[in-house]
């Protein structure tokens, strides 16, 4: 087993049991809700910590971490000063969902950057399997490799009925001009946030066998003002798939040193799928 595995391993081990506990009292689990409107509790904290604490373990005490809830403020010194290879934690993605009794689409995630790029990622979501059963995936952008549960996954391929696209936005937020023409296109359009990370997910494979109900894999993913922790491990994910992710100029999506430096590094916008569709994809935006 490589290194990281076994760090992807141990994330897993002691994951589930502390996401179990907390679902099973959700009913005296305070809420808080943030200046972005996104939702923390004691769960976000807690997973956090022990994710960063078994980084710690495995990289040693100096290693860069960028973090959901870390609470920055000013410029991240520690990225400033690293040479590229950096840690992105999100403990929960998806807390409106996973303090939600009956919701299962919630995750904690991370994505190892080297060289300043998506190199490895994790994501583990407890209960996204049939019977709430937990479900895995793991990548490595650099040999394209994916993993589901253990096993070596393929990229979801295009589907040929019942297309789909994920095209969430904030409550309030506009609706973009593609909604009628993606639409006209034959496709189904989601556009309630649920896991931006699990969008991306569905979006570079099929899990829809593994779900109750099958949830369909996405022909695409877009988000505006997308976080860096709710998008690096897609990125990852969408790169060993061998997937398109770009701005909506089209132009690639490239993480710098000043970029991650910052207190909450924020894509302007993620465009991510195949190829063929992301072209359709920014035509239609346009027009």
């Amino acid at each position: 087993m490589s290194p990281i595995l076994s760090l992807w391993s141990t994330l897993e081990e002691q994951l589930l049991p502390v996401f179990a506990d907390y679902r099973s009292r959700l009913a005296d689990l305070p809420v808080e809700v943030k200046d972005d409107r996104t939702l923390l509790t004691q769960a976000d904290i807690a997973v956090q910590e022990l994710v960063v604490a078994a980084i710690h373990a495995f990289d040693g005490p100096d290693a860069v971490v960028i973090a959901e809830e870390d609470e920055q403020s000013g410029i991240r010194t520690g990225v400033a000063g690293s040479s590229g290879r950096v840690w992105v934690v999100d403990p929960i993605d998806g807390t409106a969902q996973f303090v939600r009794g009956e919701s299962v689409e919630f995750c904690s995630v991370v994505c190892l950057l080297e060289d300043w790029q998506p190199s490895a990622a994790f994501i583990l979501a407890p209960e996204l399997g049939s019977g709430r059963t937990p479900v895995t995936v793991t990548a490595d952008a650099r040999t394209r490799q994916l993993w589901l549960n253990g096993q070596t996954a393929a990229p979801a391929g295009r589907a040929e009925v019942g297309r789909h696209l994920s095209v969430t936005r904030s409550r309030g937020e506009e609706r973009p001009d593609f909604d009628a023409a993606a639409r006209e296109a034959g496709y189904t359009l989601k556009t309630r946030t649920t896991s931006q990370t699990l969008d991306m997910l569905r979006t570079a494979l099929d899990v829809s066998e593994l779900t109750t109900p099958g949830l369909p894999p996405f022909d695409l993913f877009w988000r505006r003002n997308q976080k860096l922790w709710d998008g690096a491990a897609g990125l990852c994910l969408a790169a060993a798939a061998g997937l398109r992710s770009c701005d909506e100029n089209g132009e690639p999506l490239t993480l710098t040193r000043d970029f991650l430096a910052e207190p909450t590094p924020t894509f302007k916008a993620d465009v991510t799928g195949r190829p063929e569709t992301v072209d359709w994809f920014l035509k239609a935006a346009r027009s």
